[in-house]
Order: C-alpha cells, then sequence, then structure tokens
C-alpha cells in the first residue's frame, strides 16, 4: 500500500496537535502499535514545534507536512520556509538550544532520534529548513 497526504497550515501553537492527530489517523491504516504510533506522534510534535519556535520565532508563516506510506514504511516530512539552522551538527546536539531565555530544553531533535528509524535535516539560513524522518512499522 502507497499513499500519501499533504498539510499546509499556519505556524501557530494550536497546529501542533492538529498535525500529531492527522499523521496519527493517516498511518492508522497500517494498524501499528500504540508505542509505534505515539512514537511518530512524539516525533511529529517535535518537528513542527521546532518549526513553529526556531524556524518562524515571532513571524507567522506555513508548515508543511508531506506523510507517505510505502509498505510498512512512514516518511515523514516537516519544512518550513523560516530563519533556516547555522550549524545542523550543533541544533542536533542534546541539550543544545537556540532559544535558552524560553527555557527550551534542546532535546526536540534527540527525541526525533530516539523515537524514529531515520532523521535527516536540510537547512540553509534564511530559506528554512526540512526535517525528513522513516520508521518502518512491524508487520501486523
Amino acid at each position: 500500500m502507497n499513499s500519501e497526504i499533504t498539510i499546509i497550515m499556519d505556524s501557530n501553537s494550536e497546529n501542533e496537535s492538529f498535525a500529531r492527530l492527522s499523521v496519527a489517523a493517516f498511518v492508522s491504516r497500517l494498524n501499528p502499535t500504540v508505542e509505534e504510533i505515539n512514537d511518530i506522534k512524539t516525533a511529529v510534535s517535535e518537528a513542527v514545534t521546532n518549526a513553529i519556535i526556531h524556524g518562524y520565532s515571532d513571524k507567522n508563516g506555513k508548515i508543511y507536512l508531506m506523510c507517505k506510506i510505502i509498505e510498512r514504511e512512514v516518511v515523514i516530512q516537516i519544512k518550513d520556509y523560516g530563519i533556516g539552522i547555522d550549524d545542523i551538527k550543533k541544533a542536533m546536539e542534546p541539550l543544545y538550544t537556540s532559544k535558552p531565555d524560553m527555557e527550551r530544553s534542546g532535546i526536540g531533535f534527540t527525541v526525533m532520534e530516539t523515537f524514529m528509524d531515520k532523521i535527516f535535516v536540510e537547512s540553509r539560513k534564511d530559506y528554512g529548513t526540512t526535517v525528513t524522518m522513516t520508521k518502518n512499522l512491524i508487520a501486523s
């Protein structure tokens, strides 16, 4: 079964839960385990929150969410056209945050890496960031 959805949403915090639940509903056709669906929801939540807080900061923008199912693999891509990341390697270090004044914990990428099988981050200063995550679901 191959299938795909794309959602374009405003970069406001209310849409984080919408993104998480939309991906969970879409992936549910594969009959994932409760653990798998929770892992996916958590990773999506972190990626969308990063786009809102770090990508757009105090500006409004659009967040693009693409979710694709290829057999039993789920590919999720979260893209923003915000400020971008200066140093991806540093940004992915546990406990690093570009917003210490907001008491951010700096574990967003660590959480994504923990709950997904693969994560790939592309970013360009002043052009935005794309986070691509994949998870292979166990056969039901």
